[in-house]
């Protein structure tokens, strides 16, 4: 969820300015499904760590996580200076480091009955398909449909990642969240981070020209994995009930 980090700004520069970037999506989107294949990969390595030694896992997830969270503004900042050589193999990493650390949700969701396989599927179809449908209506927003939902998605991601935050605080002290508010967390993740992916085909040809393709890549990726996780972890919740 580190998109948030510079997603009022893009708001701020969307309502400044004209579309400066028409194409900026068509161009970034090959580099967001390599992302996305790289983060499968990572989560494949991941699975592999659970299952051959689970003790060595979780501080490495740690670990994992705090270099993906300074990896992210160093990847991002690079790329936003136009710094391809460099942003790629940042990116590249970003993206498996995301695969390792999501590994522990999958491997949760391939034990949990009525998920599984079948489960983790219907999370990526739903990732594909809400890709579809936000093409359809967020190229179409006007400027004050746009500037409208851009900011109340904003507010409502800024919310959501307080409150996982101190979800995952809690966790590392043995404190874990009921199941019935963890359906509420999920069901708002899905919603918001669906949200984003209207917002995205909104703000991001207002932000970027065609030549910054890789900064919006990586606001893509982080949209669609994060759907991803918490369509997963609705799913989880919901087949997880006493």
């Amino acid at each position: 969820m580190s998109n948030t980090s510079n997603f009022r700004e893009a708001i701020r520069e969307a309502k400044r300015q004209a579309l400066v970037g028409p194409n900026v999506i068509s161009n970034a989107l090959p580099y967001v499904g390599g992302g996305l294949l790289l983060t499968a990969l990572g989560t494949y390595g991941g699975l592999g760590i659970i299952r051959a030694n689970p003790q060595l896992f979780f501080p490495t997830f740690i670990g994992a996580v705090i270099v993906e969270f300074i990896l992210f503004f160093v990847a991002q900042n690079v790329a936003e200076k136009g710094n391809k050589s460099l942003a790629l193999p940042l990116l590249a990493t970003y993206s498996l480091l995301s695969g390792y650390t999501i590994s522990g949700l999958v491997y949760v969701a391939l034990k949990t009955p009525n998920v599984g396989i079948p489960g983790i599927g219907f999370a990526a179809l739903g990732c594909g398909v809400t890709f579809i449908v936000a093409r359809q209506i967020g190229s179409n927003l006007s400027e004050q449909d746009g500037m409208a939902l851009s900011k109340t998605i904003s507010l409502g991601v800024i919310a959501l990642v307080v409150v996982c935050l101190t979800q995952f605080v809690f966790a590392l002290f043995g404190v874990y969240t009921p199941t019935w508010l963890e359906i509420a967390i999920s069901g708002l993740g899905v919603f918001l981070f669906a949200g984003v992916s209207v917002v995205d085909f909104y703000i991001l040809p207002r932000t970027y020209r065609d030549d910054q393709y890789l900064p919006a890549a990586l606001s893509m990726y982080l949209t669609y994995v994060n759907l991803f996780i918490f369509i997963l972890r609705l799913l989880i919740a919901i087949n997880s009930r006493d």
